[in-house]
């Protein structure tokens, strides 16, 4: 369970009235919407992995305090997370695996300050009482022969080799290169799938590609890369804010070497714009417009939300000698992408409990 006690600080903070308050409100709300779209149906014995491009965490100014117990509590839904976009500086990483609470771990890779490398790490957090590290991590080599234009990704993919129940697997979170060629950004993913597909022949797990793939539609030849390789490869939908782009994706090796294959039992992404920050969707799901906030509201329109922050980030942006927003109504979007992200986390859920196969062996 995430770590709430970080509450207490807030009570006097005369730069935001009623922080604590609204920040238990929003927690509450968020707490209700991950139970009713991910903890509520989960199996017995399953596994979780997530996956989320965290936007630029955390580069230039810091987020406000609420947005770390928002990202915490998703985070804590999942029982390990591939995080992209981790910058240089990594106290909010850790101040982030605090609020996770004392189960939780993380590694990290180092910065890529190459062309294409965006100065970013990647991470992997993990739930230590659900996950049990196997003690190899690295990042993925492209063999010389698949080399694109002589050079590796531009990002190398971050890999770690995990064990949940008799489930043995290896994540390699990967942020595809970005730009105007999109044959690059299918050939990233074509050389690392292929990559894999290989290694699952000889190693006994399975391995599970996920992260940011940059796949702008569902039927461009960057998801063509991805859907053409031997991974099986699950439908999120869009995960964008605008909902048209196909960013973030997991696919896995459904054959080769490993005894115990993957079975997918759910998958999906997670709409945060519901409870914190907003503006949520019009469409919003009935079953989440109710949650019990003891008589207080749980959901905000964009006026409300707008009124809200207003105030509190002139402030915030004084104290970093930033001048205020000069149309705050106009900036309000983008920047709540930069509090919590402007990607969708994505997840899945696995069966990991074999033990009834194991025991049809003897009878």
């Amino acid at each position: 369970m995430a770590y709430y006690h970080d509450l207490k600080r807030y009570e006097h903070d005369t730069d935001y009235p009623n922080k604590q308050e609204w920040i238990a409100r929003r927690l509450l709300t968020l707490r209700h919407d991950l139970n009713e779209v991910i903890k509520r149906d989960r199996r017995p014995n399953s596994l979780i992995i997530g996956s989320w491009n965290i936007r630029a965490f955390d580069d230039g100014m810091l987020r406000l305090d609420e947005s770390y117990h928002y990202i915490a509590e998703i985070i804590d839904h999942f029982d390990v997370c591939a995080l992209q976009e981790v910058k240089s500086d990594l106290d909010p990483l850790r101040r982030l695996v605090r609020l996770l609470g004392p189960k939780w771990d993380f590694f990290v890779s180092d910065v890529s300050t190459h062309k294409g490398g965006n100065n970013e790490r990647m991470a992997f957090v993990y739930n230590t009482s659900r996950v049990v590290f196997r003690n190899l991590i690295g990042e993925i080599v492209i063999p010389r022969e698949d080399l694109i234009n002589g050079e590796q990704v531009a990002r190398s993919p971050f890999f770690a080799s995990f064990q949940a129940g008799w489930f043995k697997f290896s994540l390699c979170s990967a942020h595809i290169v970005y730009g105007d060629d999109l044959g690059l950004r299918a050939q990233e993913i074509r050389v690392i799938a292929d990559t894999l597909v290989r290694r699952a022949r000889s190693e006994d797990q399975v391995h599970i590609f996920l992260g940011d793939m940059n796949i702008e539609k569902k039927d461009d030849e960057v998801m063509r890369a991805l859907r053409d390789s031997k991974l099986e490869v699950p439908d999120f939908g869009p995960t964008n804010m605008g909902g048209d782009r196909w960013f973030d994706q997991m696919a896995f090796t459904a054959q080769g070497r490993a005894e115990r294959k993957t079975r997918l039992l759910r998958h999906g992404s997670f709409d945060w714009r519901h409870a914190v920050f907003g503006p949520h969707p019009d469409d919003a799901p009935t079953d989440l417009s109710v949650v019990d906030v003891s008589q207080g509201k749980a959901r905000h329109t964009l006026d409300e939300f707008l009124d809200h922050y207003e105030q509190i980030v002139i402030r915030e942006r004084h104290k970093h000698g930033k001048d205020p927003y000069k149309d705050w109504n106009a900036s309000y979007k983008n920047w709540a992408t930069y509090e919590m992200s402007d990607h969708l986390p994505i997840w899945m859920e696995l069966e990991i409990d074999y033990s009834d196969d194991y025991l049809r062996r003897y009878v």
